[in-house]
C-alpha cells in the first residue's frame, strides 16, 4: 500500500501488485548468491564479500525502483556490512556467524521491551506498510518476538553445531523457513485486525 499520501492513487494497485515478487527477490537474492558462491568455490571469505555487494545493491535497487528503503531492510544492510566487514578485515568466521543471534535477539528485546512500557515499535517499522487495530499491533508484536527469539536460538545452536558449509546453507535456507512459518501464522491476524486505508 502507498506510504505517501502524495502518490496518484489510480495507479496504487499496479505498484502493490509488482511489490510482493520484487520485494521477494531483493530480500532473497543476496542469501541466494552467498550460499551459490559459498557451493561453488568453498571460499567462505570470498561468499562474505559476494554477499555484502548483493545486499547493498539490494537495497540501492530497492530505493531507484520504490524510492523509500523500509527500516528492516535498512539495518539488515548495515548488519550484514559491519558483521562481514569485520569478518573480512579479521579473517574470522564468527563475526558473521553472530551476526543473526546478536541482530534478531537485539530486536526482539526491543519489541518485546517497548511492548511492556506501552509503546509499539514494531507500528515504528512496518507503519507505512500495513494499519492494524491496537489488537492486531499487539498480536503482531509478540509474533515478531517469537519469530526473532526463535531465530536467534536457532542460529546460536547451528552456527555452534554445524561445519561452515552447512551453516551456510541454514543461513540461506534454514532462516527463511523460520520467516516464512511465522509469516504463515500472522495470516489469520492480518485478516482479522487489518484496517483498509
Amino acid at each position: 500500500m502507498p506510504d505517501k499520501q502524495t502518490h496518484d492513487h489510480s495507479a496504487a494497485p499496479a505498484e502493490n501488485s509488482e511489490r510482493p515478487g520484487r520485494r521477494l527477490l531483493l530480500d532473497l537474492g543476496p542469501l541466494v548468491l552467498f550460499f551459490g558462491t559459498n557451493y561453488m568455490t568453498r571460499d567462505f571469505m570470498l561468499s562474505i564479500k559476494v554477499l555484502i555487494c548483493a545486499t547493498i545493491i539490494a537495497l540501492i535497487i530497492g530505493w531507484l525502483t520504490e524510492r523509500r528503503i523500509s527500516l528492516m531492510a535498512a539495518v539488515g544492510c548495515i548488519a550484514v556490512a559491519f558483521f562481514g566487514g569485520l569478518s573480512v578485515y579479521f579473517d574470522n568466521e564468527i563475526f558473521i556467524k553472530v551476526k543473526p543471534t546478536i541482530l534478531t535477539g537485539l530486536l526482539a528485546f526491543l519489541i518485546a521491551g517497548g511492548r511492556l512500557i506501552g509503546r509499539n515499535p514494531l507500528r515504528a517499522i512496518m507503519g507505512s506498510q500495513i494499519n492494524l487495530t491496537e489488537t492486531g499491533w499487539r498480536q503482531m508484536s509478540w509474533l515478531w518476538v517469537a519469530m526473532f527469539t526463535t531465530t536467534a536460538i536457532a542460529n546460536e545452536v547451528a552456527w555452534r553445531a554445524l561445519s561452515t558449509d552447512d551453516w551456510v546453507t541454514f543461513k540461506a535456507f534454514g532462516i527463511t523457513g523460520i520467516s516464512l512459518i511465522f509469516m504463515v501464522a500472522s495470516f489469520p491476524v492480518l485478516s482479522k485486525q487489518q484496517i483498509e486505508k
